[in-house]
């Protein structure tokens, strides 16, 4: 199994509770490269409640494939509030999903600035458009662990959104 029981479980009750709404999940994903959709098809079934994701890693793809404004980038860069909103709404408006979530970070080790160290992730959720954002600070414990602990505040943050 790719994934501990505790994400692997709380994918299972956030694909359950989506689909006893009969609502789809999208994803729009930078940092994590995948690993939010990865661990959301890793449980059986998961195909009546995802039908499409992003990665979209660069500046580029995110402008290209996600829309997101060229203008928004430039000012904002990447990690930031209005990026991830931006993927979260436009992810939201090119699907037929209902809830999505969208996230931007420094997964490090390094590469990070005073304003956004490693560690700093951006992420926000998009339920039936409306918008909500979160900024996380998880210091810089490791690439790996920065994306893992993003993938399990996107299981809290999309579960807190179904209710």
């Amino acid at each position: 199994m790719l994934f501990d029981k505790n994400l692997t479980d709380k994918a299972a009750t956030l694909l359950k509770n989506a689909g006893a709404q009969k609502l789809r999940v999208a994803t729009a994903e930078s940092c994590t490269g995948g690993l939010i959709a990865a661990l959301l098809t890793e449980i059986p079934g998961s195909s009546l409640v995802i039908g499409r994701s992003f990665v979209t890693y660069s500046n580029r793809a995110k402008h290209e494939i996600l829309n997101v404004p060229a203008e928004l980038l430039r000012e904002h860069g990447a990690v930031s509030e209005p990026v991830v909103r931006a993927m979260a709404q436009n992810t939201f408006d090119m699907t037929t999903a209902k809830l999505t979530v969208a996230v931007s970070g420094i997964a490090g080790p390094g590469g990070g600035s005073p304003d956004k160290p490693a560690g700093m992730v951006h992420m926000a959720t998009c339920f039936d458009g409306d918008i909500e954002h979160k900024l996380y600070q998880f210091g810089d414990i490791g690439r790996t662990e920065v994306r893992l602990a993003t993938v399990n505040a996107a299981m809290d943050m999309l579960l807190a959104r179904l209710g």
